[in-house]
């Protein structure tokens, strides 16, 4: 099994700096990442489970997370607004079946 090559440190102060900062943006980023992709699938398991009420809140506040991130570029505005849309319509279209 290939591993990857072990990457080597950085020699001048600002390269270590900048190695240390990457971890933490690093982990930021992985945590805004999987809250955006959680708030989506909730709202897509209460469509799913043809729950109005909840679906609607849910994407109440689903919007609301998917709008912080996008802004701080961890995922581009047009697929957040794409995402935003379908789950739109299929709150729409969950709450104009059951009415």
């Amino acid at each position: 099994m290939a591993t990857k090559p072990k990457k080597k440190n950085p020699r001048l102060a600002s390269g270590r700096k900048r190695v240390r900062q990457d971890v933490r943006l690093n982990a930021a980023n992985t945590s805004l990442r999987s809250k955006y992709r959680t708030a989506v699938k909730n709202v897509e398991k209460a469509v799913l489970a043809g729950d109005k009420t909840k679906a609607a809140e849910l994407f109440g506040k689903m919007q609301a997370v998917v709008d912080s991130v996008a802004d701080k570029g961890i995922f581009h505005k047009n697929k957040a607004s794409r995402d935003k849309s379908r789950l739109s319509a299929k709150v729409k279209a969950l709450a104009t079946a059951a009415a």
